[in-house]
């Protein structure tokens, strides 16, 4: 009876330790890259004007158009693979919710064009230097996972999906603001 008593003790431990490991791993599932700015933890999604494409934390990928459709990917496209960052301006879309974030493309490229620049931000992060290259931002070299904050030439082709502009029935985007004036905390 007592070795009982000690193997449902231990079995209670073990099951205790691994719902604990499983949380913690969930935790870091979606958050903001070091190169985003601070006090928006609510938020999906950010334009970036200067390569006119959005960055989605919650899957750490890209969209940005190219060859008749959306596409999502990990990166940046090649003629993107100097632009900075971290000091390029992050459009913060507070008020929408949806999962196609380019549904008023034209809009946010009408108000937002390139090289426009809001109130200051500061990035979650410090900038590690100019580019994104794994390299240069200091990742590890992990083939499976790959930089997916920064543009990263080397993952592979099969972390894409593309969204066809007549499929984008998800829901209408609001303005985001420019300003970095939404919610914080």
């Amino acid at each position: 009876m007592k070795n009982l008593k000690i193997i449902l003790i231990l079995t209670g431990l073990l099951l205790s330790g691994i719902v604990k490991a499983q949380v913690s791993v969930n935790v870091n599932i979606g958050t903001a890259p070091q190169w985003g700015p601070v006090g928006y933890t609510e938020v999906r999604y950010y334009y970036l004007p200067d390569v006119e494409a959005y960055y989605d934390i919650h899957t750490s990928m890209f969209i940005y158009f190219g060859g008749g459709a959306w596409i999502h990917r990990g990166f940046l496209p090649t003629h993107y693979s100097s632009y900075d960052l971290y000091s390029g301006y992050k459009v913060v879309m507070v008020d929408y919710h949806g999962n196609a974030p380019y549904t008023n493309f034209k809009e946010y490229k009408r108000k937002y064009s390139k090289g426009y620049k809001g109130g200051p931000q500061k990035t979650i992060g410090a900038n590690p230097g100019k580019g994104n290259s794994k390299k240069k931002m200091g990742a590890e070299n992990n083939s499976d996972k790959g930089n997916k904050h920064g543009n990263d030439k080397q993952l592979k082709n099969n972390n894409e999906k593309r969204s066809v502009p007549g499929n984008k029935n998800n829901g209408k985007a609001k303005q985001g603001n420019g300003g970095g004036k939404g919610k914080k905390n």
